[in-house]
């Protein structure tokens, strides 16, 4: 719990400064986070202790330099590292993507369903009501779970819909048991 307060206020922190001095700092993480993300070579060198920090700054300036990031980012990273909280990068980076996409009235969220993929009339029907609902515009992404054997699952932030047919049994069975 205490690191992801950390992670918040880093977050905020990375989001005001990015307003502050218009830049976009939530883009430029994204890149990053996704650049570790691909290579698994520099996902061991930054997140596992074997290394030393001077070898993770070494690793974490080149990449930063190849990618074009902005000089506050740089600082941050060599922040996080020199800290030893480069571990709280994932979390930020979330973090950051929530507080970004609410000041630009958006929320993130995924439709659970046993098929391939959900046809369109329907996830723009539950875009359409979440919209109402929640007052700001979805942005859904689909994925395939094998738990959900009938109907949707949709998670956005702490609100989750579950018309799953797994729902509607352990709800039926609650209310026999019950009664």
């Amino acid at each position: 719990m205490k690191e992801q307060i950390i992670a918040k206020a880093y977050a905020q922190s990375l989001v005001e400064l990015s307003d502050e001095l218009k830049l976009d700092l939530a883009g430029e993480l994204t890149t990053l986070n996704e650049t570790i993300n691909k290579n698994n070579d520099l996902e061991t060198v930054m997140f596992l202790e074997v290394f030393t920090n001077e070898e993770k700054l070494s690793v974490m300036d080149a990449v930063m330099g190849k990618l074009g990031l902005s000089q506050i980012m740089k600082n941050f990273m060599q922040f996080l590292i020199q800290e030893k909280r480069i571990g709280l990068l994932p979390m930020i980076f979330k973090n950051v993507i929530v507080i970004d996409d609410h000041r630009r009235g958006f929320l993130r969220g995924t439709i659970e369903g046993s098929e391939d993929s959900i046809p369109a009339d329907v996830k723009e029907k539950l875009k359409v009501y979440l919209k109402a609902k929640l007052g700001r515009e979805p942005i859904l992404e689909y994925s395939q779970n094998e738990n959900v054997s009938a109907g949707y699952r949709v998670t956005v932030e702490d609100l989750q819909l579950d018309a799953s047919l797994e729902n509607q049994l352990d709800n039926f069975k609650e209310s026999v048991l019950n009664s």
